[in-house]
């Protein structure tokens, strides 16, 4: 119930008895409203299991992160909360950025929040019916109702949390190339069409039109996921993802019988794969590498058999998952990856915390390789970080402070993804709660 019919009712409930229209009885019927609305919308829920409390917690964060008017979603809801105390990774996360609201679709979706998810494609596919005839791809972000924003913008006169400057105002990843985004949106839309609300046929052949567009230009640098400012490079995460946007729009061509020139996607998609296997996996270090010619490892690619690239016995897989175990894991925290450690320099000064969304990732990844009882007790020692109403930022440092913008989109859906994933093969291997 949106303010504007929180209103009605209660104008309605006061109608005829003037004796009624009191500060404090209208006040009793909003909270009323309130409390009801939210107690209806979680009780739609279909997800029932041993970490209910806090999955149901992680949905209430996405939805009041989602616009009624629009469908949109944004990343976080403030702005100028540090990554690095004292730092220059200041970011302003209140925009819908393509690549989060994907995956809070399908959040949304195993949830049972059908209505949330369906809202989000249908802005989605209106921000293609919209684009120029030029527009070749979706922007990386855009204001909630889907306009232009403010470019980035350091507020000078301003100082953040614990003296962090610069105070940002907008974001210049907006100008990015991220490949990435494509894959996501593609992932969202094929499990919209299964679960939620078929696609028609317009939003279709503008889809056919990315993916065109993608078989010509997947083969190139971008910015990636992490939105680096040290120079485009080949990214792994990137590479997956555009193999996950040409698999799924395989998928729906054959499912829905919708045209498409699948002969060539098929090629590309073909061609991705090859090119993942030959020149991001390394001999030497038993590892899929960051970037193609580098040496670290990411995080992201955790993301790997999550998304059906890799299986998860797969022997190149599971000696990268040990090194993301050996490299990046700290007690129970992940960091994305190694700040300005050899090859890896994302071109800002400073460090980070663990991130958190990272940690979840490779909860999943432990339980989906057999390692069930392990995943447990790091997934319950990473709930144990939450603030006192469960919620979650983008990062944890390292006295276990949040930090990073708050509360963060994407470490809530990881945590729904891993802990349905998990509360799954618990069930599975019979073991108790």
């Amino acid at each position: 119930m949106d303010f504007n019919q929180t209103a009605i009712f209660m104008l309605d409930s006061l109608t005829g008895d003037e004796n009624l229209c009191t500060e404090d009885h209208w006040t009793s019927n909003a909270f009323k409203a309130t409390a009801n609305y939210w107690i209806d919308w979680v009780a739609r829920a279909d997800y029932h299991g041993r970490w209910h409390e806090q999955i149901t917690r992680s949905t209430l964060a996405l939805k009041l992160l989602t616009s009624a008017e629009h469908g949109s979603m944004v990343a976080a809801a403030t702005f100028g909360l540090p990554e690095d105390p004292g730092g220059e990774r200041n970011w302003d996360y209140r925009y819908c950025w393509i690549r989060d609201s994907s995956f809070m679709v399908y959040a949304f979706m195993k949830t049972g929040h059908t209505e949330e998810a369906t809202a989000f494609i249908r802005w989605l596919h209106q921000r293609r019916l919209d684009a120029q005839p030029d527009e070749a791809r979706l922007k990386v972000m855009y204001a909630i109702d889907g306009k232009d924003f403010v470019p980035e913008t350091e507020l000078t006169r301003f100082r953040g949390f614990r003296d962090s400057r610069p105070v940002r105002i907008g974001n210049g990843a907006e100008d990015q190339l991220q490949l990435d985004i494509i894959g996501e949106m593609m992932d969202a839309v094929y499990h919209a069409d299964r679960h939620c609300e078929r696609l028609s046929w317009k939003a279709w052949e503008s889809i056919a039109e990315g993916i065109d567009w993608l078989c010509l230009n997947w083969n190139q640098p971008d910015e990636s996921i992490w939105e680096v400012r040290g120079g485009k490079k080949h990214f792994l995460f990137s590479r997956i993802m555009c193999w996950v946007a040409l698999d799924r729009a395989i998928r729906l061509s054959e499912e829905r019988g919708f045209p498409g020139r699948i002969a060539v996607w098929v090629r590309e998609r073909n061609a991705i794969y090859m090119d993942v296997q030959n020149n991001f996996w390394n001999e030497d270090l038993q590892y899929f590498v960051q970037y193609k010619g580098g040496t670290a490892i990411d995080a992201s690619c955790l993301l790997m058999p999550l998304m059906g690239f890799i299986g998860d016995q797969d022997p190149r897989w599971v000696a990268t998952l040990k090194a993301v175990g050996e490299q990046l894991v700290d007690d129970s925290h992940v960091f994305r990856y190694r700040v300005a450690e050899g090859d890896n320099d994302d071109g800002l000064s400073g460090s980070e915390g663990t991130f958190t969304m990272c940690s979840f990732w490779y909860i999943e990844c432990l339980a989906r390789s057999g390692d069930v009882m392990m995943a447990r007790f790091l997934f319950d020692k990473t709930l144990s970080y939450a603030n006192h109403v469960g919620l979650f930022s983008e990062e944890i440092g390292p006295t276990g402070e949040h930090l990073g913008n708050f509360p963060q989109a994407f470490t809530h859906l990881a945590l729904i993804r891993a802990g349905q994933y998990l509360d799954q093969a618990l069930s599975h291997e019979g073991l108790r709660s």
